[in-house]
């Protein structure tokens, strides 16, 4: 994959986007200034001076509504983004050959010819609520090809909608009357994304969370280093994750977990799983009971594109094979069973599901069939209820159920900072049965005939799902969290973080280590790529001291700096590690130290097991004050901390010859007057008899 023409071209097209939805609001006349207001004359309403359908007048009314709580600025990045991910998904299905008729919607395979094929073949498409004889009248006039692809374009979305309305909503909305009428021209955003992008790199479903996080990369830099805004901390602290570390969190907690459920499996040479790590042979043996396939469940909580979720699929569904599964039935299983993710970006979410989506796709070409139902991952946009057009009260009371009132306001009150603390919060104990009952109350409410308990239903929809989904324990929790220190947080999340989160505060990754483990079942595996800081510096030391004491190091992959070179993160000093939901006595974890290597020797010395570590007992490294995780101290360094007396126990550090303000005291030679020197003094006498002379 050309990731160098991703990274050069995603940033220009998030700005290229934008630019053609303000074009858009512009001809709408939805400007900073003021808000145009249509006149309705019959079928038409006249905007700005100009004729449209009778239906923009009823869309640009709940769409000003829109600009005027949200911002303009804010509002169009979002529909930019929103179209963004559309035409990258109709870009790889139509690649990929994954839509429901031969002809493809943004480009042609003729050589020569620019006309995307459902254009050049408008009268053969046959797409649900597309108005045949209208696309024949648009067809016969000659000049309107504009008008008529973009009416199939929306017919086309309108089709996805059915498979992925995460992704696709049904365009009727303020979305359609946003997008440009000019996306035939030689510069739009469609022909660029066709022709700056190599069609190969369309092939493979990574190239979604590469545009993901190049797309980002100057809003990223537009608010790193600063107080992060609750809508900007996906931008500041999204890092897509490089395929190999995800292979090594991948293969060491989901991989790991079979295998030790199943000690005769092959999985290890038929997947292969280049980057397992072999324990240590002197380490007790962990046994498993079997385990089913069908109840292997994985969490990413910060899914961001879905790298993990994507690469777990490829491994379970390894493990369904090995198990004698029909390979028809995987696919949907997995989505269905195993994989889970949360992240606090909208956006990000609908493109981790298409991600797993494409991957089913690819295993199963029926999946996208009427007659099964359709399938949508299990992964969320955690919600978050302050943007709620009402209270929770008022929720509750349209709700219609005085029973429940309290416990809806409960429920939306644990999402009041959904946006911003995400996975991070915490369903209390026994609160799964409140949401069961809500749950249940809100398919009766769909059955209603009162209009308001049906819109307090679908209000509630999105926090019961992300309630339920915080609230499960999981076998394996693999994440790349994000990072961001308190310097970074706004002053809602510094306040959460001090009060839930006291051992870890420091940095949003530290909390996520913790949140981690709560996330998980006892016997389960946390896998992670995190800053390095937390295995040293004093802030974290509670933090480790719990973990070597609760938990076990299975593998430590010391990662340093230039593990994430791809993308321009030279500096991040990283480690991305493994550990078990429970203590295990004498337990060696596998470190290996990476820290002074280019990317690709960590990569190859990892596969190898080059700069392995594995002597030291995890226990250990609770005998060195401050308990730092130092890997590779030796036996001897060990039993000197343990035995030997400490240099704080006999005496106290203290500084030497101090001036104190060196700028007031201290002369260089040259600045001293000859006559006041004296060079060949011995000793301190010497030189005070030699000053008493000078002041005679």
């Amino acid at each position: 994959m050309n990731k160098s023409q991703l990274k050069t071209y995603a940033p220009k097209a998030r700005r290229d986007f934008i630019q053609m939805i303000r074009q858009q609001a512009d001809i709408l006349g939805l400007t900073k200034e003021e808000i145009a207001k249509p006149e309705v004359k019959g079928d038409v309403a006249i905007i700005e001076g100009r004729p449209y359908p009778r239906r923009y007048a009823d869309l640009h009314a709940p769409l000003a509504k829109t600009i005027g709580s949200e911002g303009l600025d804010h509002y169009l990045d979002r529909i930019a983004y929103s179209w963004f991910n559309r035409f990258a998904a109709l870009r790889f299905m139509e690649v990929n050959g994954y839509l429901s008729h031969p002809f493809r919607v943004l480009s042609n395979r003729e050589a020569g010819k620019n006309e995307p094929e459902i254009l050049e073949h408008a009268a053969e498409i046959t797409l649900a609520g597309l108005d045949k004889n209208k696309v024949i009248e648009l067809k016969l006039a000659g000049n309107k090809d504009a008008e008529l692809y973009k009416m199939l374009l929306i017919a086309q979305c309108n089709e996805l909608h059915a498979a992925m309305p995460f992704l696709f909503e049904r365009i009727n909305d303020e979305t359609e009357i946003l997008l440009s009428d000019n996306l035939l021209h030689t510069d739009s955003v469609i022909r660029k994304m066709v022709s700056d992008i190599e069609e190969e790199n369309w092939k493979e479903v990574e190239i979604i969370g590469w545009l993901y996080q190049f797309y980002i990369s100057e809003k990223k830099d537009e608010v790193i280093g600063k107080t992060v805004k609750s809508e900007d901390i996906p931008a500041a602290t999204q890092l897509f994750t490089p395929n190999w570390i995800v292979k090594y969190m991948t293969q060491n907690s989901l991989g790991r977990l079979w295998l030790e459920a199943n000690p005769d499996s092959e999985l290890k040479t038929k997947v292969p799983m280049e980057f397992y790590i072999e324990p240590a042979e002197d380490n007790p043996k962990v046994e498993r009971n079997q385990i089913n396939p069908e109840e292997i469940t994985v969490l990413d909580p910060a899914c961001g594109s879905g790298h993990i979720l994507v690469e777990a699929y490829d491994l379970l569904k390894a493990i369904y094979t090995e198990r004698g599964y029909s390979s028809k039935d995987i696919p949907e299983l997995i989505l269905k069973n195993n994989l889970y993710g949360l992240d606090i970006d909208e956006r990000a979410a609908q493109l981790s599901s298409f991600a797993l989506l494409m991957k089913a796709r690819a295993d199963d070409q029926k999946l996208f069939d009427n007659d099964r139902g359709h399938l949508v991952p299990n992964i969320i946009a955690v919600p978050d209820s302050s943007e709620l057009q009402y209270t929770p009260k008022d929720i509750a009371e349209m709700f219609g159920d005085a029973r429940q009132a309290d416990e809806v306001v409960d429920l939306l009150d644990l999402f009041a900072q959904g946006k911003t603390l995400g996975s991070l919060i915490r369903i209390p104990d026994g609160f799964e049965k409140v949401i069961d009952n809500i749950e249940a109350s809100i398919a009766a409410k769909f059955a209603s005939s009162d209009m308001m308990e049906q819109i307090a239903a679908r209000q509630l929809v999105p926090f019961v799902r992300a309630a339920k989904m915080l609230a499960r324990k999981y076998d394996c929790v693999i994440a790349n969290p994000p990072y961001m220190g308190s310097k970074g947080m706004n002053g809602e999340l510094k306040a959460f973080a001090a009060m839930n989160f006291p051992d870890s505060k420091s940095d949003l990754f530290a909390m996520f280590i913790e949140r981690n483990f709560e996330l998980l079942r006892e016997y389960g595996f946390s896998a992670m790529v995190t800053m390095q800081s937390w295995m040293f510096i004093t802030s974290f030391e509670k933090l480790r001291e719990r973990l070597v004491t609760e938990k076990t190091i299975i593998t430590m992959a010391h990662l340093g700096p230039r593990a994430f070179a791809e993308i321009g993160g030279e500096v991040v000093q990283t480690t991305s590690f493994v550990m078990w939901n429970r203590h295990q006595d004498d337990y060696k974890p596998v470190f290996f130290n990476l820290v002074g290597l280019a990317e690709n020797d960590k990569i190859e010395a990892l596969r190898s097991g080059g700069n392995r570590f594995d002597r030291t007992q995890q226990e250990n490294l609770n005998k060195i004050p401050g308990s730092p995780i130092a890997y590779w101290a030796s036996d001897r360094i060990i039993r000197i901390f343990a035995n030997g007396i400490r240099l704080d126990e006999i005496a106290a550090p203290g500084k030497g010859l101090f001036t104190g303000d060196n700028g007031r005291f201290i002369r260089n030679w040259w600045e001293i007057d000859s006559s006041n020197t004296e060079r060949n003094c011995q000793t301190h006498l010497e030189s005070s008899q030699a000053r008493e002379m000078v002041s005679t």
